[in-house]
């Protein structure tokens, strides 16, 4: 059988196009995009949170967040295998979040009582802003936990009460909260946990208010004026 013969004015035009094959764009680093697993996964925490803090974890089911998410109950199990992975799910992300919102806070670089300020308006922000249910949940529902769980969720309360302890001992040594007890730590983190049960938006007295007036009750002396 002769061989085939492939005419010269078209085998440069294959190899041509041979070697004008477009290279595959490069791979663009960062963070990937969020995937629609993980953007449903985030709307089952945030309304489970929300329906676990208005109806109490022992009453809310996984029908209700199933309804609450708009998918069948099956579809639920694709994310989380039980409830009580969804509550630790919950707890653990509250915890992250309002630890990195304190850490963002230069303690270091401000004075003690402003330092101090900044960590009350942080934590009653966390308690009382809209849709930030994380916190309330882990308050009240901790009895929920299994013993098995809390260790990764209190690691992360004790790293968030650390910075506290370091501001708390910076305002004993201004002299701006003469002599805190373990027991006024206590107090204190009881007063401003007990607001998410009576503090109303829009009643004339907005968080930022609430923490210089929380600030003033916990170290019982008004702000030094600058000067005296």
């Amino acid at each position: 059988m002769p061989k085939k013969v492939i005419p010269a004015s078209v085998e440069p035009l294959k190899k041509k196009a041979s070697r004008e094959t477009p290279a595959a764009p490069p791979r663009k680093r960062g963070r990937p995009a969020q995937s629609e697993s993980d953007s449903r996964r985030q709307e089952l925490i945030e309304k489970s949170a929300r329906l676990f803090r208005q109806k109490g974890y022992d009453n809310t089911t996984v029908r209700d967040i199933a309804a609450e998410v708009g998918i069948q109950s099956g579809s639920w199990f694709y994310h989380f295998k039980t409830k009580q992975d969804i509550l630790v799910a919950i707890m653990e992300q509250g915890m992250t979040r309002s630890l990195a919102d304190i850490e963002a806070i230069d303690i270091h670089a401000l004075p003690p009582r402003e330092a101090f300020r900044r960590l009350v308006a942080a934590h009653l922000n966390t308690l009382l802003a809209p849709n930030h249910d994380f916190i309330p949940v882990l308050l009240y529902e901790w009895r929920s936990v299994d013993k098995s769980a809390r260790a990764r969720i209190i690691a992360l309360k004790d790293r968030y009460e650390t910075i506290w302890d370091e501001v708390i001992a910076a305002l004993y040594r201004s002299g701006d909260w003469a002599l805190p007890t373990k027991l006024d730590r206590l107090l204190m983190f009881g007063a401003l946990n007990w607001t998410a049960q009576w503090f109303k938006r829009g009643a004339g007295t907005s968080i930022e208010e609430l923490a210089n007036q929380a600030v003033t009750f916990i170290l019982r002396t008004p702000e030094k004026k600058r000067g005296a």
